[in-house]
């Protein structure tokens, strides 16, 4: 799940990360009486869940109150189109205006889960305000990192190394990533990501962007983090699939995929791009679905414009191939769909799926292997 910057700001502020003076407008009138009350340069940015903002227009400095009105008025309502949006880009509602900051120095820290170590993970580099990954392409060794033992949590010689290696005012950095190590595990947190982190003039340490994305599994006893999901921010059939316990991915391709299991689905993904394909999403329907799960599950599939085949490739060892089939065979009959279907089955009750599906009389293909349902399902949907 993720946040808003500014939401991300309130919630670290409350743990003791300095963070700028802001304030959310909905409206140009709105942020020209915040940056009114602030007096002097504040900055106009864009509040939607997507990086690189910066590349596509969405953060101004606006010299006086009347500039700030102007690009608050330029940014709410527009599609905002970053690296991280898509062609499409998301639709802009809310602006926050943040107090103008004398800034000496940009640096980069984030904080991660390393699944390589099994530890939770700092990453910091001199490179404020450019992605990590570019820094880490071009120059890996520039990039510090901090594996934080979860038996001790992190420690303050930790992050002295840190505050070392960038430069920056060691007790007040300790601070700062202290908290922001808090801030992580008290909100069981998934990513967290200050770019820029600033050093200012006067000295202090400041969260000049942030970025907090959160564990779903986790969000059952996180009430107050999910009182804070923006669903405008969502893909429609995001939310729908989630109501059903589905792990449901859109994407810009033709090829509806129903998997259970996310490795599996990865590789189906992967194996229709092999035989020239694009997936139109990722949709992993889990060990334990049953027919109404799947049957919606295909529903929400067939609800892509885009799609004009779907398949549908399941390993029956805790879900039973039958399951599928009769849910696929009920979703195709309530919703009349006349394009391609193509299953593949392996596993638990393999046959009796397989009859389940021939008895139905409908427009399926069943395929031998996943590599013969990647080459049907491409040339279907082609």
């Amino acid at each position: 799940m993720k946040i808003h910057e500014f939401q991300a700001k309130k919630l670290l502020a409350g743990y003791g990360v300095t963070v700028p003076e802001g304030r959310v407008a909905s409206s140009s009138a709105e942020a020209f009486e915040i940056a009114r009350d602030f007096g002097g340069v504040v900055a106009v940015k864009a509040q939607i869940h997507a990086g690189g903002r910066g590349k596509g227009g969405g953060i101004k400095i606006a010299k006086n109150p009347e500039e700030a009105e102007e690009f608050a008025a330029a940014m709410i309502g527009s599609k905002l189109v970053t690296p991280q949006t898509g062609p499409e880009g998301k639709k802009v509602r809310l602006v926050l205006i943040e107090r103008g900051l004398d800034i000496k120095n940009e640096y980069y820290l984030g904080m991660i889960l390393d699944r390589g170590s099994r530890r939770l993970v700092f990453m910091a580099s001199r490179e404020g305000g450019v992605e990590i990954e570019e820094v880490a392409a071009r120059s890996p060794e520039a990039i510090l990192k901090e594996r934080v033992d979860p038996v001790v949590g992190f420690q303050p010689y930790q992050a002295r190394k840190i505050a070392f290696g960038l430069g920056l005012p060691v007790g007040k950095a300790v601070q700062f990533m202290s908290a922001l190590y808090r801030a992580f595990i008290d909100t069981d947190a998934s990513l967290v990501e200050i770019n820029p982190l600033v050093e200012t003039r006067d000295g202090q340490i400041v969260a000049l962007d942030a970025k907090m994305n959160f564990d779903d599994n986790a969000l059952f006893r996180q009430r107050e983090i999910i009182s804070l999901r923006d669903f405008e921010e969502e893909e429609p059939l995001e939310i729908r699939a989630s109501r059903y316990g589905l792990n449901y991915i859109k994407l810009d391709g033709n090829v509806g995929c129903m998997v259970n299991g996310a490795g599996l689905a990865m590789a189906t993904m992967d194996i229709i791009k092999l035989a020239g394909g694009n997936p139109a999403n990722f949709l992993d329907v889990g060990g334990g679905a049953n027919v109404n799960q799947v049957k919606n599950a295909f529903k929400i599939l067939i609800s892509d414009p885009n799609v004009k085949a779907v398949l549908i490739n399941i390993f029956g060892g805790i879900m039973r191939c039958d399951t599928v089939a009769e849910g696929v065979v009920q979703a195709v009959r309530d919703t009349g769909v006349n394009f391609p279907v193509v299953v593949r089955l392996e596993g638990t009750n393999v046959e009796k799926g397989r009859q389940i599906l021939n008895d139905a009389s409908l427009n399926f293909q069943v395929a031998d292997g996943m590599a013969d349902a990647a080459r049907k399902v491409v040339a279907a949907a082609s």
